[in-house]
């Protein structure tokens, strides 16, 4: 399923935002982490509708991945 780039771009700034807010770090660094992620590729790429999760589900994959990487 394909979703709407604009409807996508204000999702992706909605699980920025709330990743961002989760692990404490600043929009900035959460927005750099993101554009690298496996999370955003699956989401743009529409891969099992992750776009079509909560953007609390997708700030915690975000936020494991984080973490994985670390």
């Amino acid at each position: 399923m394909n979703a709407s780039s604009i409807l996508l771009q204000k999702k992706y700034a909605r699980v920025i935002a709330c990743f961002a807010e989760k692990i404490g770090i600043s929009k900035e660094e959460a927005l750099a982490f993101f554009y690298h992620s496996a999370c955003y590729r699956l989401m743009r790429e529409g891969v099992s509708d992750m776009h079509c999760m909560s953007d609390a589900y997708l700030a915690e994959e975000l936020a494991r991945e984080y973490h994985q990487d670390m």
